[in-house]
């Protein structure tokens, strides 16, 4: 539930602690009642429902059309808070018939009836209904503090359906008046900012959204920070990230604070969205139980409404029953009715059960498909980084280094660079076994020029007999790698490569007498891909950068 809502929720809810209005507080002859609104003050929903109901059907008994109402107008609240909307909607829209629109005494129950029907509908995105409802509640409203709150709702309503005309005529109103509580202004203000923003993505939000959220931290009003921040990661999320980061960080504990595990979802999103990779893996899990325990809660909260809203009309044919004929024949037709309910208790269990399994399944199959695309376009990154991009800079390298190139050798090698990316998503690694000392070694020399040295040793036929055709194919991009990093960034004038051979492994030392490295640097796509080769062969790479000048790396994999 959105911050405004809730808020305007917690003030028809909460009508009575308020006002202290006598017509709502007064102790009554139902107990059903009065326990119900004991209950729904310790936030015991599930508990409180359950007598509202229970109160409801004493005066139906009693014949009291007003207690009645007041019920399910409670009733509606609780099922609109706990997200089960058209349950909220069903006991409103059934509260309406119990009221005399022409008495004052009912009005504050006619308003908060309206404007709950207005939030259910604004959840349900029927914004159109949702005005008119708003629109409704107002015609009843004679408290001015709770006049700007719905004033508000509607305006968002328009902001939703993005009319940001009418919703910015009625923000600007409402601040146009003396508005002497300041959560009010400061409420006003973030959905003013908001709606402008909206309207025209180059507009400045932040002196407005700022200065909404100083006055709520001030005020300590928990549900206006939360909304403050959720607003301020949008404004941010595309123009400064580390912004919007710090205001999602703030949001996530602010959502956990006012118990509102709509908002701690979506703050969760937009943490996975902007943290880091390791972060980013935590709250994709925490956001997963959470959702899940949401999706459970709500598909309870609705069989609770189905299940009390079958009872209540079973109560009532029992009822007609017992009037009718207190015989043999009631008493069968009552355990038929048991039968019956126990059915349908099973048949609603089973759908909940049903729906909940597709749903896990659905998510399961949807992440899966998810995974096995971002594995595919990393390997196809990954291919088109060694093939293409580190054979053309090869290329280069020898075009630049050599004067007695021949021309039609550099087009026979663009050539195979060309066919190798037309079909590079299905390519096939070439494992040429044979030679391979040869084919490393004019690897390394291409990048020998005038100014660069470089030296090989122990680089055997002997040695890459003992190594499979995989590995091989590894090494080779692993040492081409090394090689272009060497060429682009180190300004090197010596480079010896080293291979050895141990009697279960075979180790590579690389040496050049560059730059160097900093303990500090970034690991960009193609050390990463390097990293990612070298684990694929089950090796390891060391990087020594404290050697007074220059680089030494060591490289090691098993030849099992």
């Amino acid at each position: 539930m959105k911050p405004l809502y809730l808020l305007s929720f917690l003030i028809v809810f909460l009508v009575s602690c308020s006002e202290k209005n006598d017509t709502i507080e007064k102790k009554t002859d139902n107990l059903f009642y009065d326990k119900a609104y004991e209950l729904r003050d310790q936030h015991k929903t599930d508990s409180a429902l359950i007598y509202f109901n229970k109160a409801k059907d004493l005066f139906q008994l009693n014949k009291d059309s007003l207690g009645i109402g007041k019920c399910l107008v409670n009733m509606g609240i609780i099922s609109t808070d706990r997200g089960d909307y058209f349950s909220g909607q069903e006991f409103s829209l059934d509260a309406f018939s119990f009221f005399d629109k022409n008495k004052k005494e009912n009005f504050r129950f006619l308003e908060s009836n309206s404007n709950n029907l207005g939030i259910a509908s604004s959840n349900l995105k029927n914004y159109i209904q949702a005005i008119d409802f708003y629109k409704q509640s107002l015609a009843y409203n004679q408290d001015s503090a709770r006049v700007l709150v719905i004033k508000n709702n509607i305006a968002n309503a328009y902001r939703e359906q993005k009319e940001y005309k009418k919703a910015l005529t009625i923000y600007e109103n409402i601040l146009n008046q003396k508005i002497n509580n300041k959560r009010d202004y400061a409420r006003t203000l973030t959905n003013l900012s908001v709606a402008k923003w909206l309207q025209n993505p180059d507009y400045n939000a932040a002196p407005g959204l700022l200065k909404a959220l100083d006055i709520r931290e001030r005020e300590n009003d928990l549900l206006g920070q939360n909304s403050s921040y959720s607003h301020l990661a949008n404004y941010y999320q595309y123009t400064d990230p580390d912004s919007a980061l710090f205001f999602a960080l703030k949001r996530y504990p602010a959502a956990i604070k006012v118990n509102s595990p709509d908002d701690q979802l979506d703050a969760l999103g937009k943490l996975i969205k902007l943290s880091p990779p390791k972060e980013m893996k935590r709250y994709f899990e925490v956001y997963q139980n959470l959702d899940d325990s949401v999706q459970t809660a709500r598909n309870a909260a609705k069989n609770q409404s189905a299940l009390i809203r079958y009872e209540s009309e079973k109560n009532k044919a029992d009822n007609l029953e017992l009037q009718k004929d207190n015989t043999e024949k009631k008493f069968q037709i009552a355990k038929q009715r048991i039968l019956i309910f126990s059915v349908l208790l099973f048949v609603v269990a089973a759908a909940v059960i049903a729906v909940i399994w597709y749903r896990k399944r659905k998510q399961r199959m949807e992440l899966e498909s998810q995974n096995a695309i971002r594995e595919h376009q990393l390997k196809t990154s990954k291919r088109v980084h060694d093939v293409v991009a580190n054979g053309l800079y090869r290329v280069m390298t020898e075009i630049e280094n050599r004067d007695d190139i021949d021309k039609g050798q550099v087009l026979d090698k663009i050539e195979d660079l060309y066919e190798k990316s037309r079909d590079i998503s299905y390519e096939k690694p070439e494992l040429d076994d044979q030679n391979f000392h040869q084919k490393i070694s004019a690897l390394l020399m291409s990048f020998a020029t005038e100014n660069a040295k470089v030296l090989i040793a122990g680089n055997t036929l002997a040695l890459w007999k003992k190594v499979n055709p995989e590995v091989k194919y590894e090494v080779e991009h692993i040492l081409q790698e090394l090689m272009v990093n060497m060429k682009k960034h180190s300004g090197a004038s010596n480079v010896a490569v080293r291979f050895e051979d141990g009697a279960d492994q075979i180790k590579i030392y690389y040496t050049d007498n560059g730059v160097g490295m900093s303990d500090k640097a970034s690991f960009k796509n193609g050390l990463r891909n390097t990293g990612n080769r070298i684990d694929a062969i089950h090796g390891e790479i060391t990087f020594d950068i404290k050697v007074e000048k220059g680089l030494k790396i060591q490289i090691c994999f098993p030849l099992s």
